[in-house]
């Protein structure tokens, strides 16, 4: 078999370049350097994916609504996966042996108690999943509440449990797959609870890729950028050679923003967010006096910048970075 298209590399051109599916196989590999045709199959997807993606962005929102729920077949199976997250969750007893694992592949430090787990939970919605998501779809002219709308109906169980401890592996990667996030790795890390989490999450994106996922329909209803899946396939390959010591795939609207910076360096990955979290109250009533006092943000809770930002240059001010 000769040498074909590559995927992640075309997908990303045709973004970019405001490629039509009419125009692209005429005039995408020319102008952006592909040394290799695409497969009748590649091409096929690439039309298939940019037609979605401009559809999330322009059909009619009733119509965005049918293809999130999918077919009868996919909607009584939304259904059971929802009602079994429903039951499972709180199961300390489910829930403590992936603590432990992830605490002895290092990504845990100590293990939060589970008062401290539930209070932590709820300061990462309302102080960084829920601002910093609307402030990312508002600057699409996204509205927020109505994509939400379109990811629970797409995928009811994914969002109910924002930790992610209490869900099985595909609901994390389906997760993964239908938002545009502001950093995967706290979800990767956390598909390291599973022995075969990162295994299939790779694989899972290169069937978004190559048109073959099941859910490939209702998840391209959700997603607005079109080479979101592209960058997320070569950052999941790059985090499983370097155990998440390499680059962070950082979102656009938190790079602008010091106050989303500090909250991703305390959320995003799951050993700055668990460390977070034991420091919260471990009583029932110490949490609820946290919840009821603490109507911003902790900053004396946040993870502290690495010390090459935080040392100060011999100028007095801030250290390059």
């Amino acid at each position: 078999m000769g040498p074909r298209c590559n995927m992640v590399r075309c997908l990303r051109i045709a973004a970019a370049g405001g490629y039509t599916p009419r125009n692209w196989p005429l005039y995408g590999h020319a102008d952006g350097g592909c040394e290799f045709p695409c497969t009748p199959a590649q091409l096929l997807y690439f039309c298939t994916v940019m037609q979605k993606v401009s559809a999330r962005l322009q059909e009619a929102p009733l119509q965005l609504l049918r293809r999130a729920m999918g077919d009868r077949l996919s909607r009584r199976k939304k259904i059971r996966h929802f009602a079994n997250a429903l039951r499972s969750f709180g199961d300390e007893a489910r829930v403590r042996p992936r603590l432990i694992r992830l605490k002895e592949l290092g990504w845990i430090e100590e293990v939060p108690t589970r008062v401290q787990r539930i209070v932590g939970a709820l300061d990462m919605v309302r102080f960084w999943i829920v601002p910093c998501a609307a402030d990312y779809y508002k600057s699409k002219g996204i509205n927020f509440y109505f994509h939400t709308l379109l990811r629970f109906l797409d995928d009811p169980a994914s969002l109910i449990d924002p930790l992610g401890l209490n869900s099985e592996r595909d609901t994390i990667i389906g997760h993964v797959l239908q938002v545009v996030h502001a950093n995967p790795d706290y979800d990767l890390q956390l598909l390291e609870s599973f022995e075969d989490g990162l295994d299939e999450m790779e694989q899972q994106v290169r069937s978004i890729l190559d048109g073959t996922h099941p859910r490939a329909s209702s998840i391209l209803a959700t997603v607005e950028d079109p080479d979101y899946h592209a960058r997320l396939l070569e950052h999941v390959a790059r985090f499983k050679k370097s155990r998440g010591q390499g680059q962070s795939l950082i979102r656009e609207n938190i790079l602008g923003d010091s106050h989303f910076q500090v909250l991703e360096r305390t959320f995003g990955e799951l050993p700055n967010a668990m460390r977070y979290f034991a420091k919260l109250p471990l009583t029932p009533r110490g949490a609820a006096r946290h919840l009821l006092t603490c109507r911003t943000f902790p900053y004396e809770l946040a993870e502290p910048p690495p010390p090459e930002l935080a040392a100060p240059s011999s100028s007095g001010t801030m250290a390059d970075s």
